[in-house]
Order: C-alpha cells, then structure tokens, then sequence
C-alpha cells in the first residue's frame, strides 16, 4: 500500500517543471494577447460581420438567404473578372516562381559579385507606383518607347493599353516588381541546405543537374509554400499600378476582382460585394488548404 501511494505521487521536480511550463504559458499569453486582440478586432470580428452582411439587404437589416450569391454568380462583370484574375494567377505565379529562383540560382553562381546583383534586382521594391505609373505611360502610351522600338524595326505599333496586350503589360510588371523579393526568399532557403551534401554528391559523382534535383529541390520545399504564398499576397496588390493608369474600368483584358469590388464599393453594393468577397476567400481556402497539406508531406520526406 505504501509502495502505490509513493508510485502515484508526482516527484518534487515533475512538479516544478509542470509548474515553469505553466508559468511560461501564462507569460506567453500575456505578451501574445494585444497581438491576439488586435487580430480578433480588426481582422475576425470584420470578417464575421461580411459574412453575415453576404446574407442581407444593403443595410444589413433584412434577411435575403442565398439571394446575393446568385446575383453574383450571374453577374457577367462578376464572371469576367473572376476570369481575368484566375489567368493572371495561372501565368503569374508559376513564371514569377521559377524566375525568381533561377535568378537565386544564378546570384548564388556569381558567389562573391552577388551582392550587386542582389541589390539590383530588389530595386523595383523601391520604386513608389507613381513613378510605375509613369514608367507605364513612357513605355506603352501609342507614342511611347515601346511602339517608338516596333516602328524602328519596321512592325506596325501596338495599342498596348487599349488591347489584349493590356494583360501581358501587367504581367510584365508583377514579375519586374517582385521577382527580386522572391529571389532573396529563396536564397535564404538554399542557404539553409548543408553544404556537404553537395560535396558528398560531388565525391559520389553526381553532375550539377542530380544535385540540382535531389538536393536543392527537395531542400527547398518549405521555402516553396513560403514564397508561393506570399506571391499570391502580392498578385492582388498590382491593381494599384493598372487602377492609376486605366482608371475604374481599364480593358476587359485586365479587369481583375479588384476593380470589380471597388466598382461595387463606390456604388454601395454591399451585399454583392460582401457575397463575392466570401466566395474569394473560399475558392483561396479550397487551393490553399491542400497545397498547405502537400508542404507537409514534402517537409516529411
């Protein structure tokens, strides 16, 4: 009897560990709370009343049920815009990727002259969207450098503005904008690979192709999820650029979401807007859920 009571009893230094753990839970939380409050006020607290405004009138005081939804789905501006956005993402993210790691890949190359080319390329970083705005109407205004370089060489100029080359120009800018983040986000990943397994590899044989692929790729797995994500952040801030050159309603070609909500904002639409702003964030959710889980599984293996 003795014996079992003295097996159930909890050591003295189970006991103080216990207890540190919890103090240091408590004093976490106590840092942890302005920041939790902030997010809870200003960021779920708004996104609970826009989902509950998503199925009301405009002033949120009469039930609509689904009403809003299917207004929006109908919508062709709705339907065109969610169109436009979805290709801007398909053509973005997959080119800013790749080119922003080959860029890492190449800076990485130049070893010690790096620095420079590092610099040079985050300078766009730099550049406030006036003077984009600017750089935009030199290059691709009917008389601009672009269409001054065509008539040089004989082509016939082109409407950039005015045209399907609308979409292209705004492509160009998002990866001018933000290849030169990317890069920086995956030098800090390969950084993060030991460099001894390139030189086991090496002492194995392997080529600069296998240690590219067996060693580099999957060592960048975890930075992929990071700057994928923070790419497709950064894909809904170049209204700014086409908003200040086209204004409200710019070519079709590039009529994204976010001139759509501004539109149905200017105009007090609340509960379209409110209903195509739930249904963003659930078409985001359904991409970001499994490639959040797919990161797992490669940080696993």
């Amino acid at each position: 009897m003795k014996r079992s009571a003295r097996c159930g009893k909890r050591s003295p230094s189970a006991s103080r560990s216990s207890k540190r753990r919890r103090r240091e839970a408590a004093w976490a939380l106590a840092f942890l709370a302005p920041s939790l409050a902030g997010l809870a006020v200003f960021v779920l607290a708004p996104f609970v009343e826009t989902v509950r405004r998503s199925f009301t009138n405009a002033l949120g005081t009469r039930w609509m049920g689904l009403a809003n939804y299917r207004s929006v789905l109908s919508n062709a501006a709705f339907r065109l815009a969610a169109a436009n956005t979805a290709r801007f993402l398909a053509c973005c993210l997959p080119l800013l990727l790749g080119l922003s790691l080959l860029l890492a890949l190449l800076v990485r190359a130049r070893r010690g002259r790096g620095g420079v080319f590092q610099t040079t390329f985050l300078l766009p970083m730099a550049v406030p969207v006036s003077a984009i705005v600017l750089l935009w109407r030199v290059l691709f205004d009917a008389n601009g450098l672009a269409n001054g370089l065509l008539v040089s060489l004989g082509a016939q100029p082109v409407d950039f503005l005015g045209t399907d080359a609308a979409f292209w120009v705004l492509v160009a800018t998002y990866l001018w904008k933000n290849a030169g983040y990317d890069m920086i986000l995956w030098l800090a990943g390969l950084d993060a690979i030991s460099r001894d397994l390139y030189d086991a590899a090496a002492a194995d044989g392997a080529g600069t192709w296998q240690q590219f692929r067996y060693i580099t790729l999957p060592g960048l797995a975890p930075t992929a999820g990071v700057v994928g994500l923070l790419s497709l952040i950064n894909t809904f801030k170049v209204f700014r650029e086409a908003y200040l050159v086209a204004g409200r309603y710019p070519h079709e070609s590039m009529y994204l979401l976010q001139h759509l909500f501004n539109n149905w904002f200017l105009s007090l639409d609340m509960g379209r807007l409110t209903a195509a702003a739930v249904l963003l964030v659930l078409a985001l959710l359904a991409v970001l859920l499994p490639a959040r889980r797919l990161w797992r599984l490669e940080e696993r293996t």
